[in-house]
């Protein structure tokens, strides 16, 4: 099934100036750009955008980390969208991921691990809608 997904390229990547190669990964992939824009998160956006992991330990610094410099956000669709972009993703700990994957090849720990994946559908409706109003999911 046709699905979109949300990705973040974090910015240690963006820092690190390895966009593109993030983004020829994702290319080797069956996924479409929709689109693609730089942007820098507040606090606040980035309080809802994580707010699954409210109370969580390690919340405030990976928020920090986010609002730390620009991110690039990629609007992506294709078959079985949520799950190719994950599997390409990797384990969330760079150090645990499989070679070949983003945050193996190009992450350097937690919170840098140079991409964020939506984990699900819903998910990536929720996660569209607060980061691409004008792409609006129902």
């Amino acid at each position: 099934m046709k699905e979109i997904t949300l990705g973040i390229i974090k910015p240690d990547a963006v820092e690190k100036k390895i966009i593109g190669k993030v983004i020829s990964m994702i290319e080797s992939t069956h996924l479409n750009f929709v689109e693609i824009k730089m942007v820098s998160l507040t606090k606040t956006t980035l309080e809802e955008l994580y707010q699954e992991h409210t109370g969580k330990a390690f919340l405030p610094e990976l928020i920090e980390f986010m609002a730390s410099g620009p991110v690039l956000l990629l609007l992506l669709e294709g078959e079985n969208a949520v799950n190719t972009l994950r599997s390409l993703c990797g384990d969330t700990n760079p150090d645990k991921a499989l070679p070949g994957t983003i945050r193996r090849d190009c992450g350097e720990g937690l919170p840098k691990n140079a991409i964020h994946a939506s984990d699900s559908q819903e998910s990536a409706k929720r996660e569209i809608n607060l980061l691409f109003p004008e792409h609006q999911i129902v």
